[in-house]
């Protein structure tokens, strides 16, 4: 665990995402880790754009703010009915070549896609179950949208673009990791890798899933440490002398 991973996941887990520096080498320390290390990775989170720093307080940036808000976002399970059909989306060539925005301020279609669970098949040509509402930002006027019942079963093409499988058998290894952490700076590690591994569940219907599907299960746990480490911090906080940073 570097300083700034470390820095990282404590601010992406409090809301609002934002502390002092003597805060945050504060709970670095207790996390283990050197207040060198961590004032050093403070200076440069801010000069590569991770972070802000106004008037001593430093906050996450506008792009991990969105980051945050995904993570938050996967903490829950927003699948749906599934009735058997797949939303297909393609991509004129220009986009699909260049990964370009449409517009300013328009996020790149690999990314659009990749956020909202689509698996690209080839360039510019992205699908997935339409099994929830998967196309919460607007791509009008940048993709042709379908929907199509593939020749093939669905478990099998499920398995082939989105590895569910695997995806399980990893989510079980971490839940075994977590289990097995002894203190607050392995588990907060093990937790670090937990959040990341949900934001890549494919939310795929419960028709296309292996039996004893972790998803819940990991989210669970992650929510339970969430609860644990905010406790954690607010103690390290308080016994340095500073207010609560986080609820």
């Amino acid at each position: 665990m570097t300083a700034r991973s470390a820095i990282l996941s404590a601010l992406l887990g409090t809301h609002p995402a934002r502390a002092r520096a003597q805060q945050i080498v504060a709970i670095a320390d207790a996390l283990g880790l050197r207040e060198s290390a961590a004032r050093v990775a403070l200076t440069r989170m801010v000069s590569t754009g991770d972070l802000i720093r106004d008037d001593g307080v430093y906050t996450l940036s506008p792009r991990l703010l969105e980051r945050q808000k995904r993570q938050d976002r996967a903490m829950e399970v927003p699948t749906g009915p599934w009735a058997g059909q797949w939303r297909i989306a393609i991509a004129p060539d220009a986009y699909a070549q260049a990964a370009v925005p449409a517009a300013v301020g328009a996020a790149p279609l690999s990314d659009v896609f990749g956020f909202m669970k689509f698996a690209e098949v080839r360039d510019g040509v992205w699908m997935r179950p339409d099994n929830h509402d998967a196309l919460a930002i607007d791509v009008a006027g940048r993709v042709s949208l379908f929907s199509a019942v593939p020749q093939e079963p669905s478990i099998d093409l499920s398995e082939r673009l989105f590895a569910p499988a695997r995806w399980a058998a990893d989510a079980e290894l971490m839940l075994v990791d977590y289990q097995n952490a002894v203190g607050v700076a392995d588990r907060f590690e093990v937790a670090a890798t937990i959040v990341r591994h949900i934001l890549d569940d494919p939310l795929l219907p419960a028709e296309l899933l292996p039996d004893d599907w972790p998803g819940v299960r990991l989210r669970t746990t992650y929510g339970e440490f969430r609860t644990d480490f905010i406790e954690f911090v607010n103690e390290v906080i308080a016994a340095s002398g500073g207010p609560s940073i986080t609820h």
